[in-house]
């Protein structure tokens, strides 16, 4: 996985965008009121996502009508499920610990 993909989500503006459009499609001065932005700002960042494939834009007449793309975060969760595999082990692991010393205080 090409490491854009992380540098896309390393920047905290851009994940309140993306967490703003995961509660449904937004238009650019949605996001610069929610987010209190300045609209170069927003647009900005709308570009990088758009062009790293995160968002995708519909035209509606003079508005332009955001919506998350499912590709890069899959590819995010790809590269992160190995990772995610080991938190079971070591919470099981964890709770055995626990569950000794509470039995032997």
């Amino acid at each position: 996985m090409a490491n854009d993909v992380f540098a896309v989500v390393a920047e905290s503006r851009r994940r309140r965008i993306l967490d703003h459009l995961r509660t449904g499609p937004a238009t650019v001065g949605d996001l610069v009121d929610r987010l209190d932005l300045a609209q170069p700002t927003v647009s900005k960042h709308l570009r990088v996502l758009r062009e790293s494939g995160f968002v995708t834009c519909e035209v509606d007449a003079q508005r332009r009508i955001y919506h998350l793309a499912p590709t890069p975060f899959a590819e995010l969760d790809d590269w992160l499920a190995p990772y995610l595999r080991l938190w079971p082990r070591h919470l099981d692991a964890l709770g055995r610990h626990l569950d000794r010393k509470d039995a032997h205080p």
